[in-house]
């Protein structure tokens, strides 16, 4: 016979799982997973770095220490007592200050993007979805098409005609990486549309627009949400490249990318530290960001409820 505290216990266990919202469970889910609190740490300890980090840096980044100008590899390796805490690059510059601008630039690159990616791809697919039949084959026989062409030439390709600056970049990394999340938004709207509340809602004479607004893409913003922590990432990942082959952000401005090139390029001069530093972020970001949409994409997954 099982005691009356332990059936109380169950009881108010039972309630309180009946009582708990799908959202609720996916936070309690995504806080009880370590890696995904891991990943938010460190893109926690990033974000902040990015926002005060000029407040603690003694040298701008664009300011020259000529007292290390022609002896970077003895008096620019990184030191406390000159100011210098990640050292200094080729030119004098200090490079913690640099670090820090190259830390806004590509986080400010790769939520733009995603951002511009998720937003157009999201109402594409969704609209895709909704309509089917020849609409939805023309949409996506385009999404088909657009996919064969390769996705670095086609950016390389806007930045080179119509010129290499910041406004360029975000909208060029955006408007080329909306393909896969318009599939993804799609093939989930095929799914829904043919649900109760959407057949309700259409039998009352609701306009196809708003049943898409109010009924489909708020249903949807658990896979958009996943696949935006993932899609970030990409987005820095791409803009470190570009930058990385000198089409990306122009001087004085500066980001990982630019960073780790500069870097890689004065190894064999002794100065490893300003390849290690804009690595060590670049690395420790993309895996925070991972790790999060791994733990989002096991909150959210229906299957393991």
């Amino acid at each position: 016979m099982i005691e009356p505290q332990k059936m109380q216990a169950l009881a108010d266990r039972m309630a309180e799982v009946r009582g708990r919202s799908p959202w609720a469970d996916a936070r309690r889910r995504f806080l009880r997973n370590r890696a995904a609190m891991a990943g938010m740490a460190i893109l926690i300890l990033v974000a902040l770095f990015a926002a005060f980090g000029d407040r603690i840096a003694v040298w701008s980044n664009e300011e020259l220490d000529f007292s290390v100008m022609g002896q970077i590899a003895t008096l620019g390796a990184p030191s406390l007592d000159n100011g210098h805490y990640f050292g200094t690059d080729d030119l004098g510059r200090d490079l913690f200050a640099r670090t820090v601008q190259g830390t806004q630039v590509s986080l400010l690159v790769g939520i733009v993007g995603a951002g511009i990616a998720v937003i157009v791809g999201t109402i594409y697919g969704a609209v895709a979805g909704y309509a089917g039949g020849r609409t939805d084959q023309v949409m996506m026989r385009a999404v088909d098409i657009l996919m064969s062409v390769p996705y670095m030439f086609v950016l390389i390709l806007l930045l080179v005609m119509f010129g290499r600056s910041m406004s360029m970049l975000f909208l060029g990394i955006g408007l080329i990486s909306w393909l896969d999340m318009s599939r993804i938004v799609r093939g989930q709207t095929l799914s829904l549309k043919h649900r109760e509340f959407i057949e309700a809602a259409r039998a009352t004479g609701v306009p196809a627009w708003r049943i898409i607004a109010r009924h489909i893409v708020p249903n949807l913003l658990g896979v958009v949400a996943v696949y935006a922590t993932l899609l970030v990432p990409l987005m820095i990942l791409t803009e470190s490249f570009i930058s990385f082959l000198g089409l990306g952000v122009q001087e004085p401005l500066t980001s990982w990318g630019a960073l780790i090139s500069e870097g890689a390029g004065t190894m064999g001069y002794g100065t490893l530290w300003q390849l290690v530093f804009p690595l060590f972020f670049f690395v420790v970001t993309l895996f925070g960001f991972f790790f999060v949409g791994d733990g989002l994409r096991d909150a959210l997954d229906p299957k393991d409820r």
